[in-house]
């Protein structure tokens, strides 16, 4: 059975419980009136080491810092550098087979939203335009592994892997949240104001 903690996407649920200092992410998806939304936050169940929030901490704040790239006139390839960038430089490995996408009347639409790339390359960015921003960092390295079951995806090294992700749609030419981790934080006791800046009317549980 795999652990949760090097499980980046995907893994099947089973009977092993969890245990203090795990984390664990969940990835959920919704449809209303036809249109898609999908969203992801990494767990920390108990206390957990110094070492594994640091990962969590850098890996979310890797999302914001993406998500101040989507902007009318940047392109695909300014979020992927940018979140590759503040990742790498903090030590982590940034999954490569597995990327975020444009989100809408389908689940899964262009453009590919990869974690890494080269400033000023791929799709630009136009009013309107909506994607679901999500880096995957691993504590060590940025490989992969996929198992026979067909779905579980856990690190090469079998090191923590840690997942956010947020809704963005384009308007007034800057990013604007779709998704909010506010009713997270709320039963959780945590108090943050770091949506604050994506939403022209601020967030209220």
């Amino acid at each position: 059975m795999y652990e949760p903690n090097d499980q980046v996407v995907h893994g099947i649920p089973n009977n092993t419980p969890l245990q203090e200092g795990d984390i664990i992410s969940i990835d959920c998806g919704a449809i209303k009136n036809d249109f898609y939304g999908d969203h992801a936050y990494t767990f920390a169940v108990g206390e957990i080491t110094s070492e594994t929030q640091k990962l969590l901490d850098i890996t979310k704040e890797s999302l914001y810092v993406g998500i101040r790239e989507l902007k009318v006139g940047n392109r695909v390839g300014d979020v992927g550098f940018a979140i590759q960038n503040f990742t790498e430089k903090n030590g982590y490995g940034v999954v490569r087979e597995l990327v975020g996408h444009g989100i809408g009347k389908t689940m899964h639409e262009d453009p590919e939203m990869p974690n890494y790339g080269r400033r000023g390359r791929g799709k630009k960015f136009v009013e309107g335009m909506v994607v679901a921003i999500e880096p995957m960092t691993n504590m060590g390295t940025h490989k992969i592994l996929q198992h026979k079951d067909g779905w579980t995806i856990t690190t090469l090294d079998n090191k923590p892997s840690a997942h956010f992700e947020h809704d963005v749609a384009i308007v007034d030419g800057k990013p604007e949240l779709l998704s909010t981790f506010a009713y997270i934080y709320e039963a959780l006791g945590i108090e943050s104001n770091e949506e604050d800046e994506f939403r022209q009317i601020p967030f209220q549980v």
